[in-house]
């Protein structure tokens, strides 16, 4: 499971609690502490968890940095976590600092909750669908936006995208990884989700496989579709299929939701996010009997996000 439950000895509810922690991708030290905080509370969405009671933030400063560039940068991005908490509904009341080697950034959300408030992840039948709610293809975007100033790896890509097509990707996961998966959480109640985890570290099929291991049915996870951020499937390609991007094993930082849901409400459920936010999810795969596995076909389906560019927009 995405996150702790706790029963607590006051009658009838349970502390539901989660911690993450990781090193800066991005280099705009706001956006990373909105990511940070982002990547801390989506644990929570992942069990249907809309609602955060409190936040801690973890940081860790490098001693590497000179005084100047500490005084500057911390601030900064303890305002962009602060911000993301303040739009997920909740606060930051405290935490902990220390200095070593590595900048590390990240934090805890703690939730007190009824049992209807959460929605345990072990509950797939056959027939269900699965519903991503991002797209992938975050770690391609960053690294290909780091080796602008490599010429060796530039060299390796720049014949299938353009500065500009890599700048642009950078820009949108960066907004991807820092949008807040509440509006999927709140809307798995209401079309009936039978379970979801959150796509991160362990990529897109590492997550799925283990959400099917903890299934009290005998399923398995077909994956048929793969949305992708804009030109970020063709320079996995040029590198040799570096990241394993098609293959489901390329790191995601804040990824969407991996929901599954009755067939017949999946359509519905991304069609009300879209209304909402005005982002797309995309149904992905289905629940057949199986083994407690998942699996992505030989040759997925790979959706390009956005479908077509519009000038200026990233989305």
């Amino acid at each position: 499971m995405d996150s702790s439950i706790t029963p607590l000895r006051h009658g009838g509810l349970s502390l539901v609690q989660t911690t993450d922690f990781f090193y800066p991708l991005v280099d705009d030290p706001y956006m990373m502490g909105k990511i940070t905080c982002a990547n801390v509370l989506s644990d929570l969405y992942a069990m249907g968890v809309t609602d955060c009671d409190n936040m801690l933030m973890l940081l860790s400063c490098s001693n590497k940095m000179t005084d100047k560039e500490r005084d500057v940068i911390i601030p900064i991005i303890m305002r962009g976590f602060k911000d993301a908490a303040e739009e997920a509904g909740t606060q930051v009341t405290g935490g902990q600092t220390v200095v070593n080697p590595w900048m590390t950034i990240g934090g805890v959300a703690t939730s007190v909750c009824q049992s209807n408030e959460y929605i345990m992840p072990d509950n797939a039948v056959v027939g269900d669908v699965l519903v991503l709610t991002k797209p992938l293809g975050t770690q391609v975007a960053v690294n290909a936006y780091q080796w602008l100033d490599q010429p060796e790896r530039w060299n390796r890509v720049k014949l299938v995208v353009s500065e500009d097509d890599v700048r642009k990707a950078y820009q949108r996961a960066m907004f991807s990884m820092a949008r807040l998966n509440r509006t999927a959480a709140r809307l798995m109640h209401k079309y009936n989700a039978h379970g979801a985890t959150d796509v991160t570290g362990f990529g897109l099929l590492g997550h799925a496989n283990n959400l099917a291991k903890i299934q009290k049915n005998e399923v398995g996870f077909v994956i048929h579709n793969l949305p992708v951020i804009a030109k970020m499937a063709a320079i996995s390609k040029a590198c040799g299929n570096l990241f394993g991007l098609l293959q489901g094993t390329s790191a995601e930082t804040s990824g969407g939701l991996l929901v599954a849901l009755p067939r017949e409400q999946a359509a519905a459920f991304c069609k009300d996010i879209e209304k909402q936010e005005g982002y797309q999810s995309w149904i992905i795969g289905i629940v057949e009997k199986g083994n407690r596995s998942a699996r992505i076909i030989d040759k997925p389906r790979v959706i390009e996000v956005p479908a077509k560019d519009r000038e200026g927009e990233l989305w």
